[in-house]
This record gives C-alpha cells, structure tokens and sequence, in this order.
C-alpha cells in the first residue's frame, strides 16, 4: 500500500504558508497571522476523508538566515551529486543551534521525505534575497512545486514566475484564501507528475475529495429539508386553567405564543447555520450576527428580508400553488399588522390569480384557544401559514451553504451574509418548483412529510443549490 504523500509548505516568514496549509488541509485551526514568526516549529496537518490519510501538509517557520546555510553548505559539498546528503549534514550538525532553529524544522520533514511546496507573496516584488531559499531547496533534490499567493493588491506575478521556473519543476498562482476547489484538485494532479510512487495515492486523494463534496452538498440539503420542515410545522402551545384564562387577555396570549415562536424559528436557523459550518469543517467561523439580526435589518422576520428572499407571483403560478391554498386561515388567523412593528414577514399569499396583494398585514401564522375541557383550555400558535416563509428560509440557507461550501479554510474575515436577487430561483426546473411546493404546502397543513415525499423535498433542494450556484457563477 502506497504512503500517503506529505508536503512541506516552506518559504519566507509571512508570505501565506499557513494560509495555503489552512486551505489544502481543510483545517480553520491553523494561527494565521500578520506578524512574521508566527509557525515556530513544523507541525503536520493530515486531511482525512472516511478515516484515511489522503496526504499531510506540514506548516514550518520560516527562513531566517538562508545565506548563511548556503554558503555553509557550498564549503561542504564536494559535488553536485552529495548536495541532498549535504542538506541532511547541516541539519544533524545544527538542529541544537539557536542560529538556525528555523531552518532546521523546516528542512526536517523534507530530507525525511516530503516533497516541497514553496510559497511566495506575488504582490511584492521579486528580489534576489529569495536566490538563497530557493537554491537550498534544489539542494534537496525533492519533488517542488512553487505557488505564488499574492496577499496584497500589487501584482508582480510575471517577474517571479519567471525566477521561480528556473528554480521548480511547477510554478502556480495560488490565493489560499479565494481559490476554488477545481485550483486544489489541479495542485494535487500537479503534483502526481512529479513523483511516480504519488501518481496512485494522489489521484485517489482527488477521487475522495470529489466525492466527499457530493456527499456534503447532499448532506447539506437533507439537513436544510429537516429545518424547513421543522421550522413550517412548528406550533407553540400553551395551557391554562380558567383562573389563568380569566388573567390572560386574548392579546396578551397571542403576543406570549407570537414571541415564543419567533424566538424557536430563530433558534433552529441558527442551528441550520452551525450544522452546515461544521459539516464542512468550519469550526471557528464568525458571523456577524446578533441574535440572527444580520446586518441590522436581515433578521428572519425583517421587512428586508421579506424583499430579499421572497419568490415572484410568476414563480408561484409555477409551482402550481393557487389562491385559494389557505383556506382557513383568513380573518380566524393572527395577522401581523402595525401593532407588532416591522415584523411582518412577507407579502401576501399570491397564486396563480394573483388577486392578493402584498402588504403588511399577514396571515402568518393562526392563534386558536380551544374550548374549555376537563377544567383547562389550549391556545396555539402556527404552524406557518404562508408558503413564503418557507421560501425566505429556504433562500437563506441555500445563500449560506453557497458561502460556507466556497469558502476557503483561510479565510478569516466574518462572514456576511448579504441579501441576494430571489430571481435565482427562476433558473428552477418546474418539477422541482413543484416538489418543494407541495412540501410547503403538506407543512402549513401541519402533516408533515413521509419518506419518499421528504426524499422528493430533499432532491428538489438540490436542485435549489445547484440553481443558486450557477446564478452565483453568472454574476461574476
């Protein structure tokens, strides 16, 4: 059975090694900072999939006296052909040496074996200070591989792609933090071209990370399915004996079951939220967000939000969802008007007559207090009324899963969640339309879903994604 290949990702102090490492490792635990000399010793990063080791990236310091290993390595080398063995000399005789403790733990892991990824920052300009880095690593006579990560906004790429081919057998512009999945694959199939005991293991590794984001994203819509469904069927109850009903004004219940509704659909997004950060391995992600007001004005229950996410009477004539699919809940349901501020969700319930207008008075959820039985009495309030809450959940999380499934493991800026056009869903097939309808449609009736309607729901969401992203790729 072939070793899963190991990388050290090597170069000059602050120039986005920990970065690539963060990114090609999945790991958002790697310190990522601006002052120089933050990675002291090399530290190995495995990515795993199903159990299995598919490769290791190794993060180490960076150099600090380069010239002064170089010319200790040129007075002792004899020729050409003991350079590697020269490599591993120095490190024996100086890995006790405070001089070059860092040179020591990065060159470690690559005279044990690894092969080199050497990063550069693509938007300073080439200097030849770098000659001696890079002449150290040839000394090697690993497997190398040059990225050049541009931090800032300059460009100098073309000059060190120049210098680096003379120095590596592969040269990449590579951004850790912004490169899409398709740049990770195309550096791990690099890579098997170098070495031929790699070529094996490496194209297995891109195999199992394929298939380990289709699983994801089916994951990630399975668990958006259950959210909805949770979050559209839900109903808060409450009992009272008649000395607490004769307390209670009608209002005052409706404005307690109202709040505590509000606060559970909360709640479970946020919930939503972290099951699909943590799905793709996003442990330490910040989101700017204050009990879900995002941004101020994007809380779930918000006017803008209403605007953002809601779907068009075109897209609901569609799905096949007429005028007449809420029967019942009419004047008996507990309409958010101005008494409850801008709360009002989303527009009115608009079918394929379209005769309902959007406005801020709502039928979004019913309140019923039940007769008087066996000495007590019971009001409830939902389940959710209007299939549109169902879609403004649904574009919220999709929104989000888009976010969290491209963004790199780098990355840590807060992530913003920004309102997006509800025209995406317009790139969605009729079926799915329809499937994810008579989903919502089952839910407000409280029924929920069976198994093979949950799995239909399930697919359709899918759909949902696949349609966000190629309205995503559009836009750029």
């Amino acid at each position: 059975m072939s070793r899963a290949p190991v990388f050290a990702v090597v170069g000059h102090p602050n120039k986005g090694k920990s970065s690539v490492v963060a990114t090609l490792s999945q790991n958002d635990a790697i310190a990522i900072a601006l002052e120089p000399g933050t990675t002291h010793q090399h530290q190995d990063y495995p990515l795993t999939v199903d159990g299995e080791v598919l490769y290791t990236l190794v993060d180490t310091p960076g150099f600090q006296r380069p010239r002064r290993v170089l010319d200790w390595l040129r007075a002792h080398s004899v020729s050409a052909s003991d350079r590697p063995q020269t490599v591993r000399a120095f490190v024996n005789e100086h890995r006790h040496d405070s001089r070059f403790t860092d040179e020591c733990e990065l060159l470690e892991p690559i005279i044990d074996g690894a092969g080199i990824i050497y990063v550069v920052d693509g938007s300073v300009p080439y200097s030849d200070e770098h000659e001696a880095e890079m002449t150290i690593l040839r000394w090697t006579g690993r497997p190398n591989l040059a990225l050049i990560n541009s931090i800032g906004p300059d460009d100098h790429s073309d000059t060190w792609q120049a210098a680096l081919g003379q120095f590596f057998q592969v040269v990449r512009r590579f951004d850790a933090v912004r490169a899409p999945f398709e740049q990770h694959l195309g550096l791990l199939k690099a890579f098997g071209q170098l070495e031929p005991g790699w070529e094996a293991p490496l194209a297995k590794a891109t195999h199992h990370l394929e298939q380990q984001r289709e699983n994801r994203r089916h994951q990630a819509a399975r668990l958006i399915a259950g959210a909805i469904e949770d979050m559209m069927t839900w109903r808060e109850t409450r009992t009272l004996t008649p000395a607490m009903a004769a307390g209670t004004s009608d209002q005052g219940l409706a404005n307690q079951l109202r709040d505590r509704w509000f606060k559970h659909q909360r709640q479970r997004e946020q919930a939503l939220r972290t099951d699909i950060e943590h799905l793709y391995q996003h442990w330490r992600l910040e989101r700017r967000e204050q009990d879900l007001e995002w941004q101020g004005d994007r809380d779930l229950f918000s006017e803008d939000t209403r605007k953002a996410w809601a779907v068009s009477r075109g897209y609901l004539a569609t799905a096949g969802f007429g005028a007449g699919a809420v029967s019942g809940a009419g004047i008996d349901a507990l309409t958010l008007g101005s008494s409850f501020g801008t709360g009002a969700l989303l527009g009115g319930l608009v079918g394929a007559a379209g005769s309902y207008l959007y406005g801020d008075r709502l039928a979004l959820a019913a309140l019923n207090i039940g007769p008087l039985k066996n000495g007590i009495k019971t009001a409830s309030f939902g389940p959710a009324q209007d299939s549109q809450f169902g879609y403004v959940v649904l574009g919220r999380a999709v929104d989000h899963w888009w976010r969290i499934s491209t963004r790199n493991h780098a990355g840590r800026e807060p992530l913003e969640l920004d309102s997006a056009d509800h025209h995406w869903l317009e790139g969605l097939d009729r079926h799915s339309r329809r499937e994810i309808q008579r989903a919502f449609s089952r839910c407000r009736r409280r029924q929920g879903l069976d198994g093979a309607q949950r799995q239909k729901f399930i697919m359709a969401i899918e759909q949902a994604m696949a349609a966000y992203d190629n309205w995503r790729l559009n836009r750029r």
